[in-house]
Order: structure tokens, then C-alpha cells, then sequence
């Protein structure tokens, strides 16, 4: 299922602002895709039977396979789980220094 919707950070103002919308945007993804490589790890331990070439090295380039998929998939946002944290957590951090920077009277020098 492919959702589409506007990039939060075309909507993202400039400065503070904006450079904390940015590190929420940074941030949820990378929440995404830690979720989803838990996801996949316990799906790939729910395995009924070893197989003949289960090893610890096979062990570790399934998992280090496992971690560029879900990379792959959070930076698509396959999920929407990032998408769903900015929506939740954007008012917040925006909210703030948009109230500070709000007309010219405001800025420093003018």
C-alpha cells in the first residue's frame, strides 16, 4: 500500500524553526527504522526449523540485510509510521519558535 503525501519539510519554515522541523523529520525516520528492523529480526526468528546453512556469520549478514532493508524502507516511508510522529510531535516543535520570530518588531537590529 503506497501512501502519498507532501514532504514535511517543503512545509517547514526557515531557522530555528525549521531547522528543529528538520531534526524531527531526521529523527522519526530513523525511529521507523528501528522499529522495522525489530520487525524483521522476530519475523526471521520465528523460523520453525534450522536450516543446513544456518551459521553465525550467515547469522550476522542476514541482520546486517535486514538493517538496509528497513533503512530502505523508513527512508520511503513504507510504513508511515514517521509520518504519523510528525504529525503527532510537528505542531509542537514549530509552534514555539514561530511564535518568537512572529513580525519585524522582533528581530534584533531593526
Amino acid at each position: 500500500m503506497q501512501v502519498t503525501t507532501t514532504s514535511p519539510t517543503a512545509e517547514a519554515g526557515s531557522g530555528a524553526g525549521g531547522a528543529n522541523r528538520a531534526a524531527l523529520d531526521k529523527v522519526a525516520q530513523q525511529f521507523e527504522a528501528v522499529f522495522l528492523r525489530q520487525m524483521i529480526g522476530a519475523m526471521r526468528s520465528a523460523s520453525l526449523a534450522e536450516g543446513i546453512t544456518d551459521s553465525s556469520a550467515t547469522q550476522q549478514f542476514q541482520d546486517m540485510a535486514d538493517a538496509r532493508t528497513a533503512d530502505a524502507m523508513a527512508s520511503k516511508g513504507a510504513m508511515g509510521i514517521a509520518d504519523l510522529l510528525i504529525k503527532q510531535f510537528g505542531a509542537r516543535v514549530t509552534a514555539i519558535p514561530a511564535a518568537a520570530t512572529d513580525g519585524a518588531a522582533g528581530t534584533p537590529g531593526a
